[in-house]
């Protein structure tokens, strides 16, 4: 599968799309659509919004494959979104280890939800604290989920 125009949408709505580098809340240097900077790029220059696209497009792929390569049930496309775009917010590896791609790839759809939600905690300060913005991700990514056709 791959990620639908709608899902690319929402998702450049919740990250923003931001043309010059800046810290995200948990402090990591990102640019354009949650791009976390690498080490060898160079972003001092900013981008242009069509640079933006092309880095989201490039970040897309492995996102997609973490999702394809790991989920072994059938998906609606809207739950395909949905687990693209918090995979995007958690990390490839977050993703793959985590307790919501578990419990789909046993069948549970309807506990999914449940442990998209565990993931809202950020650190700040060296410690682990629930955000009030993870929250309010996680929600947004369970209404698509929930989502029966393309809004």
């Amino acid at each position: 599968m791959r990620m639908s125009a709608n899902g690319l949408k929402k998702l450049m709505e919740w990250e923003e799309v931001r043309l010059t580098a800046y810290h995200d809340s948990a402090g990591k240097l990102s640019i354009g659509v949650g791009h976390l900077v690498q080490p060898g790029e160079d972003f001092s220059k900013g981008l242009t919004t069509e640079q933006a696209q092309d880095l989201l497009a490039d970040d897309m792929e492995r996102f997609e494959a973490a999702v394809n390569n790991r989920v072994k049930v059938p998906l609606t496309q809207n739950q395909y979104d949905a687990l693209v775009i918090f995979a995007f917010n958690i990390g490839v590896a977050g993703f793959q280890g985590s307790s919501a791609l578990s419990v789909l790839n046993s069948g549970d759809y309807s506990a999914v939800p449940a442990r998209m939600r565990l993931w809202n905690k950020e650190t700040r300060k060296g410690k682990l604290v629930v955000s009030k913005g993870l929250i309010n991700r996680r929600e947004k990514e369970i209404k698509l989920w929930n989502a029966t056709a393309t809004a």
